[in-house]
């Protein structure tokens, strides 16, 4: 597998979508006259509104959808694959929404999709405080997309807290793993690098997460930072915490060096829950 460029795109979205989509369309281009052949762009990337009810007006049903189709239209402009980070979606069945992650291939198909699993529920020290489950409705498939280049699994965000997703989609094939995000500023500051880098080497595996940088419409403040991993941990590149672009050429052959090194995605072995300790004497 020859090695390829890809793109990390950070963006500052606000609350109209027109202009948010032209300036991801402005900076998708930009990578790719750089040479990037997989272009990813953030969570969020065509709206963070400061209102779950303003979200939830702007989603529709992936048919005729406007920010898909801007999407799907400069994939096939650009040539390059691309990733819509997310999108909010209408779904059948349920007034909540999916916070929706599309790859769409060089012919402006769709070529996969992922809803997000774990809904960020948090209340952050400081005063911040999250209730996605309100607005999205949560996935429950795992997904690993066929690229040129090898398996690749989708994410979102907060699932990157979860290890157990990103070995699941390790072992069921993925050498690169998307996790497109609107990581709050102070959560960034203290677990992105970290959890980034520990996703990757525990897979053995690139990483490539996408980034909101700067502060949204009601105060919300993104950590920026969006980075292109290699599988032993190596951060390629780092967006700072200004909107624009990272590039990085991605070498297939160090993931089968890494997993070769560590082999640990197979030696998992059946380990039976903690029982209750039993005082002595008891």
């Amino acid at each position: 597998m020859n090695p390829f460029t890809v793109a990390c795109v950070q963006v500052n979205a606000g609350a109209d979508m027109s202009t948010n989509l032209a300036e991801a369309a402005r900076l998708v281009r930009g990578a790719r006259a750089a040479g990037a052949d997989l272009i990813l762009t953030p969570e969020n990337v065509s709206l963070m509104a400061a209102k779950s009810d303003a979200t939830r007006a702007a989603a529709m049903t992936m048919d005729g959808n406007p920010a898909l189709t801007a999407f799907r239209d400069l994939a096939s402009a650009t040539g390059a694959w691309l990733l819509a980070g997310s999108l909010p979606v209408r779904v059948a069945g349920d007034e909540r929404i999916a916070n929706r992650s599309i790859l769409i291939d060089p012919a402006g198909s769709v070529s996969a999709w992922y809803d997000k699993v774990h809904m960020f529920d948090v209340d952050i020290p400081g005063g911040e405080s999250h209730r996605e489950s309100r607005t999205f409705r949560p996935g429950g498939q795992a997904v690993v997309a066929d690229t040129p280049w090898g398996p690749l699994g989708l994410s979102v965000c907060y699932d990157l807290r979860f290890a157990y997703l990103y070995r699941t989609l390790a072992q069921h094939g993925a050498h690169y793993l998307t996790i497109p995000s609107a990581f709050t500023a102070v959560s960034g500051a203290a677990h992105w690098h970290v959890l980034m880098r520990a996703r990757a080497i525990e897979t053995g595996a690139f990483v490539f997460a996408p980034a909101q940088c700067g502060t949204h419409p009601g105060g919300r403040r993104t950590f920026g930072h969006s980075l292109i991993v290699d599988p032993w941990g190596v951060v390629l590149a780092d967006a700072g915490e200004e909107p624009g672009f990272v590039v990085a050429e991605v070498d297939p052959a160090r993931i089968a060096t890494a997993r070769a090194a560590i082999p640990a995605l197979s030696h998992d072995r059946p380990v039976s829950p903690p029982v209750p300790l039993r005082l002595a004497g008891e």
